[in-house]
């Protein structure tokens, strides 16, 4: 297991959650908008990362990180000097890293940061090929999450890492497309929660299910029951009132995960809901994109009413098994009115979406079966006009740099059928080892 912290014989739980702010909000399987939000976008790591260090630097009380890479580049050295500089203010300090993301610049992270007064758990380490062979270890934490004093969170698809260097290919000629969010106001809280639960998960260094079984066997199991739910962040859910869309203040911001407990769907449900009711257009960036049935179908659906419907996807692709499971869907979505565009410039990293002129959503989510039924995954949707312009300014630039595919490019016959089976059965398999059944 690994240390959780300088202080780790404190127990995780000794920081009690913001007083007075119930987590109604999980507790629910769509998501819950807020009203009276301030929200940025943020394009690449250029961005993000000065606004993070002006934000960390600003910190009064507590700093909140939580990333799928966390390397030790240029990028990432500005922000763990950033994170020292606070936790040696007195502001406490906390990170945790996915620990087969974040693998290759553990042990140079670990020893700075826990010098430096900063409390780093792994989520899930990989230590030697014994790891994967439990379920779980195909389960990671891909989240890309900060909060400071509570004020400010940003949530995106950006880890820490520089926007022009890639873990597998090195240097890149062009900087990543990738985007993140920058939040204030009430939307602010369940980040907050999020990011405390998944630190103090990581910092059990056993999964849930070990717990509940600990629990069970406990001497004393609901004393222990109720430790863990205040070392989770976890409280019952309430009944709490669901506020109507329409009677809130601008900006209307909701944030979503995907988790293997009560949010297993709720991301994917986003996206659906709003699909469902768009009436003009619905543009989606995914690197990795290959949904399920129903997710095709309300593509298709929308299609069919008129809608337009744009994927932007990988043109020069980073994993090229990621790009054969997204090609192979080619000629059924061509087929359906859907038009495709792959991104040409640079590697694409985004996960945003848009539906009409008023939803859209920045996040950690791709459209395939290992953020949607797999990994812990988080999105900020808004509701606002001004916002999803903005979006979609970027989404019609990244396209006049695209190519789009055209039908007489797409392979047909046996060949064809032959690849998606391939990428169907080889899904499967992949859920299955990560102890996910049923069809997809």
């Amino acid at each position: 297991m690994p240390d959780a912290s300088p202080d780790a014989e404190q127990p995780a739980g000794d920081v009690p959650p913001p007083a007075g702010h119930p987590l109604h909000w999980y507790s629910l399987p769509r998501a819950l908008f807020t009203g009276g939000n301030q929200v940025r976008l943020l394009r690449g790591g250029d961005a993000l990362f000065p606004a993070m260090c002006r934000a960390i630097e600003a910190a009064h009380h507590e700093v909140w990180l939580a990333t799928y890479i966390f390397h030790d580049d240029a990028a990432g050295l500005c922000i763990v000097a950033a994170l020292e500089a606070a936790a040696r203010r007195g502001v406490r300090v906390r990170v945790v890293v996915d620990g087969f993301g974040s693998a290759a610049a553990l042990a140079a992270l670990r020893t700075r940061l826990e010098a430096g007064g900063v409390g780093l758990v792994v989520f899930r380490p990989t230590e030697g090929w014994r790891s994967w062979l439990q379920p779980e270890s195909f389960r990671r934490l891909h989240q890309k999450l900060c909060v400071v004093d509570g004020e400010v969170g940003f949530v995106g698809g950006i880890n820490v890492l520089d926007d022009r260097f890639d873990l597998g290919h090195g240097a890149l000629d062009a900087p990543r497309l990738d985007f993140a969010v920058e939040a204030r106001g009430p939307v602010v809280l369940p980040i907050e929660h999020t990011v405390r639960a998944v630190w103090s998960r990581a910092a059990f260094g056993r999964d849930w299910r070990d717990e509940a079984m600990a629990t069970v066997r406990s001497a004393r199991p609901v004393a222990r029951a109720r430790a863990l739910m205040r070392r989770m962040r976890i409280r019952p859910p309430l009944r709490a009132a669901v506020p109507v869309l329409r009677d809130l203040q601008p900006v209307r911001a909701a944030f979503v995960v995907r988790d293997n407990l009560r949010q297993r769907r709720a991301i994917e449900r986003a996206y659906i809901d709003a699909f469902r009711q768009a009436r003009h257009r619905i543009d989606i960036v995914s690197p990795y994109f290959y949904p399920g049935l129903q997710f095709r179908r309300t593509l298709r659906n929308a299609a069919r009413r008129g809608v337009q419907v744009r994927l932007l996807l990988q043109g020069r692709p980073d994993y090229r098994f990621a790009a054969l499971a997204a090609s192979v869907l080619y000629e059924e979505m061509l087929a359906q009115g859907v038009r495709i565009f792959e991104y040409m410039p640079a590697f694409l990293h985004a996960k945003v979406a848009l539906a009409d002129d008023h939803w859209a959503t920045v996040g950690s989510s791709n459209i395939d079966p290992l953020s949607l039924l797999l990994n812990l995954e988080a999105n900020v949707v808004v509701h606002d006009q001004a916002f999803t312009a903005e979006l979609a300014r970027q989404f019609e630039e990244a396209v006049a740099a695209s190519r789009e595919v055209l039908p007489t490019a797409v392979s047909r016959g046996l060949w064809a059928r032959l690849e998606r089976g391939f990428v169907a059965w080889s899904a499967r398999l992949y859920l299955r080892v990560g102890g996910i059944t049923g069809l997809y």
